[in-house]
């Protein structure tokens, strides 16, 4: 075994990390993930957790809910330990201010540092990235663009999420909590691995083109040249004020050789619509369609295992919209068995990464 993870919903900080070194026991961690509920207080708990692995490289991010083998939790800590045959290698980077260029260029150039490669040179198939961001910051799309003008590196992750109460998000290393940032992680496993990307959506064929939009807001005025809720609605059949109750069932996306990156509508602001990711104008999206995330999701996983072989962990970054609709259709513990034969943590997020900034999808990267 050389991945294991551990789980703790006990009360305090102490007992939490307590459960979980209890759990891993004398595995010989040589890096560790962990994803939290802001319940734990987050300077406590990063603390905490890096003193108790203090040879380890240790990170990770708050959440709006937690996963670990077999379960879907609340208000509990997850994590998932490597050692050196897992992942021969790793450097984490810190990245304040994640909007500014530059942050970004800084940490990509301690990345070539440390590696001594530059980082276009480093092989995809032999490197991972992990990002971990502030869910409130509104940073993801330029540090996924400019991740992607640095690195041929595949970077996958998740926007840290705060139990629904959008006060205050987390990403958590070298043992303090961050605010306005990004953690970032350039991994070189010792095993194969893959990634999933799993939205369960279908196509309804009818599309809405973003015509005039405040892009920094993630805002739309209109699409169509129509007010966009106006718009929105039409195109469901439904009178404007019960286009809200339709956002999680059907919300939009961007649609590349078949395969929706999904745009999640937040709210109708006045007849403007705010999204949890980013929208352009000229963008063309459809219209979508909720479907069986159960199914999907089951297919996606047996697809990676028949692809590695095995499969020796799963880090899962599940959308926090489709964490509620599996409520909502009270599907969270057949999910969570999903997952019940694989070493498995990950969270529910306030927006995924992969390739770009997405929502209502669950990313995983999936080791053999």
């Amino acid at each position: 075994m050389y991945i294991k993870t551990a789980y703790s919903t006990k009360g305090t900080s102490d007992e939490v990390i307590q459960d979980i070194k209890s759990q891993l026991g004398d595995f010989d961690t040589k890096m560790l993930v962990f994803f939290a509920s802001v319940r734990l207080a987050p300077n406590i708990i990063s603390q905490k957790i890096q003193d108790a692995f203090p040879d380890s490289t240790v990170f990770g991010c708050s959440t709006s809910g937690e996963i670990v083998s077999g379960k879907m939790l609340k208000n509990s800590l997850v994590a998932m330990a490597f050692n050196a045959t897992a992942v021969n290698d790793v450097k984490v980077e810190v990245v304040e201010n994640p909007k500014n260029e530059n942050s970004v260029k800084k940490a990509f150039a301690t990345f070539e540092s440390y590696f001594k490669t530059p980082m276009f040179e480093l092989d995809p198939s032999k490197y991972v990235g992990l990002t971990f961001i502030d869910g409130l910051s509104g940073a993801e799309e330029k540090l996924i663009d400019k991740i992607g003008d640095l690195t041929n590196v595949n970077f996958m992750g998740g926007s840290a999420g705060d139990d629904l109460k959008f006060e205050a998000t987390y990403v958590y290393a070298n043992g303090k909590a961050y605010t306005n940032a990004a953690v970032l992680a350039v991994l070189k496993p010792g095993v194969p691995f893959t990634f999933i990307k799993t939205q369960s959506f279908c196509d309804l064929g009818k599309t809405l083109t973003v015509t005039k939009a405040n892009e920094e807001k993630r805002e739309v005025i209109e699409f169509n040249d129509k007010p966009a809720a106006e718009a929105y609605a039409e195109l469901l059949g439904v009178a404007v004020e019960e286009a809200t109750n339709r956002f999680m069932h059907n919300p939009v996306g961007l649609v590349i050789d078949g395969m929706p990156f999904v745009r999640s509508p937040q709210r109708i602001k006045g007849t403007n619509m705010i999204f949890y990711c980013g929208v352009t104008e000229g963008m063309e999206l459809s219209l979508l369609e909720s479907t069986d995330i159960i199914a999907d999701t089951g297919a996606a996983i047996k697809q990676a295992k028949d692809e590695l072989g095995s499969i020796s962990g799963i880090i899962n970054i599940n959308c926090i919209l489709r964490t509620l609709e599996l409520d909502q259709k009270q599907l969270t513990d057949e999910y969570g068995k999903l997952f019940s034969e694989y070493p498995t943590v990950g969270f529910s997020s306030y927006g995924e990464q992969f390739i770009g900034h997405i929502n209502q999808t669950a990313t995983m990267l999936v080791f053999k």
